[in-house]
C-alpha cells in the first residue's frame, strides 16, 4: 500500500509539473494584465499576486517556483499601468523573485538564471531608534534592457537601469545606477569589469585561450 501510494503522488506530480503549468488562454492568465501567445509560467509556482499589474509578452517562459507579486499583498488597487512588464522572448529562471512596488520591466529577450532577485523597493533603516521592518521603505524604478543576461543567485536592487545586452555575473549585487549597453557587470557590489567598444572591441579583451572547439575537446587541451 505505501508503494502504491507512493507510486500515485509521483505520478500525480509528474503529470502536474508537465500539464499545470500556466498557459496562455487559460483562466489563470486571463487575471493578468496581459499575458501573451506562447507563454507559460511552470508549475508550481511560488507565490503570484497583483496579476491585474503584471503583464507577460509574447514566448516568453517562466520556472517553477517563481515569485511574481506587484504590490504588498493581493486585493489592492495600484492604479491604471501594469507595475511588472516581463517582454517579449524572456526565459525567468526557477526559484526567481521578482517584487514589483513602483515599476520594473524586463525588456525583450532577456535570459536570467536560477534564483534571481529583483526588486524596486528597499528597507529604509535611517531612524536607528526603530525596528527597520516597521520603517518607510524607498523606492525607486528598475529597468534590463534588452537581451541582457543576469546569472544565477544575482540581485537587482532598487534604481538599476541596466543597458542593452548586459551581462550580470552569477551571484553580483547590482548597486543603483545607470549601466551602458554591452557591459559586464562582476561582485559584490557590483561593479563594471568589461565593456564593449564598437572601434576597439572588448576591454578587457575576451579570453580566447581557455575557449575550446568542439571539434578540438578531444584532441587537445586549451592552452593556459
Amino acid at each position: 500500500m505505501s508503494r502504491l501510494l507512493s507510486w500515485m503522488v509521483r505520478t500525480a506530480w509528474s503529470w502536474a509539473r508537465r500539464k499545470a503549468d500556466i498557459r496562455y488562454g487559460s483562466r489563470a492568465a486571463a487575471r493578468f494584465a496581459a499575458y501573451g501567445e506562447g507563454t507559460s509560467i511552470a508549475f508550481p509556482p511560488a507565490t503570484i499576486f497583483g496579476e491585474p499589474w503584471i503583464a507577460l509578452g509574447s514566448h516568453t517562459l517562466i520556472g517553477a517556483d517563481i515569485t511574481l507579486s506587484a504590490g504588498y499583498m493581493p486585493g489592492l488597487d495600484l492604479g491604471p499601468k501594469p507595475l511588472l512588464t516581463i517582454g517579449d522572448g524572456c526565459t525567468i529562471g526557477r526559484g526567481s523573485h521578482v517584487v514589483a512596488h513602483r515599476s520594473i520591466v524586463f525588456e525583450d529577450h532577456v535570459f536570467t538564471g536560477p534564483y534571481v532577485y529583483v526588486t524596486d523597493q528597499n528597507h529604509g533603516y535611517a531612524d536607528p531608534n526603530t525596528p527597520i521592518g516597521y520603517q518607510w521603505p524607498t523606492e525607486a524604478p528598475v529597468r534590463i534592457g534588452a537581451g541582457s543576461w543576469i546569472g544565477a543567485h544575482a540581485v537587482i536592487l532598487p534604481g538599476v537601469n541596466l543597458g542593452r545586452n548586459c551581462v550580470v555575473a552569477a551571484g553580483a549585487v547590482v548597486r543603483p545606477g545607470t549601466y551602458p549597453d554591452h557591459c559586464v557587470i562582476a561582485g559584490v557590489p557590483g561593479r563594471i569589469v568589461r565593456r564593449y567598444d564598437p572601434e576597439t572591441g572588448w576591454n578587457p579583451p575576451l579570453r580566447t585561450d581557455v575557449i575550446v572547439r568542439r571539434d578540438d575537446a578531444d584532441t587537445e587541451p586549451a592552452a593556459g
